[in-house]
């Protein structure tokens, strides 16, 4: 019997993952942002002044891609680069005034999102669903670089 990837988790997740970039996109693109860049804003308010190493480790890409991104928001104004005090060879990266009043734009948009995504679950859902998804995070993450050719795990069951 053929494998119904239609019926698959891993399929709905992603589909899932596209529709949320999908809308996420549209919500971003009012504020000037395309996604992606958002989580830097966001990762930046957390903990300003992160090297460009550390930023492509949190973000899980490869350091090119931030220096895209941190190219393209520090042309819009809301980052600005500076050698490291401790380390010439470095770069840190940190928000200007106007990228800290866009990350609360930015979290304006998130809430937005995030009501529009769970429409129709109570609070015992919402609760359920995250900590089912961080497990699938952890699931996923703790094979990174493995090869895809091992069958070392049981065929998951799959939804009729």
């Amino acid at each position: 019997m053929a494998f119904n990837y239609k019926k698959s988790v891993t399929f709905r997740l992603a589909q899932t993952a596209k529709a949320h970039r999908s809308r996420a996109g549209t919500h971003l693109a009012r504020i000037g942002l395309h996604p992606g860049q958002e989580a830097v804003l966001k990762i930046l308010s957390d903990n300003d002044g992160q090297t460009m190493s550390q930023l492509a480790a949190v973000l899980c890409v490869q350091p090119p891609t931030v220096t895209k991104m941190v190219t393209r928001l520090s042309a819009q104004g809301l980052l600005r680069r500076a050698a490291s005090e401790t380390d010439g060879r470095l770069s840190r990266v940190f928000l200007t005034e106007e990228g800290r009043a866009r990350v609360e734009i930015i979290d304006k948009s998130w809430k937005r999102l995030e009501r529009e995504a769970l429409v129709g679950l109570d609070d015992k859902d919402r609760k359920k669903l995250r900590k089912l998804l961080r497990q699938v995070e952890r699931n996923l993450g703790a094979r990174v670089g493995e090869d895809p050719e091992i069958e070392d795990l049981e065929e998951p069951p799959v939804a009729s």
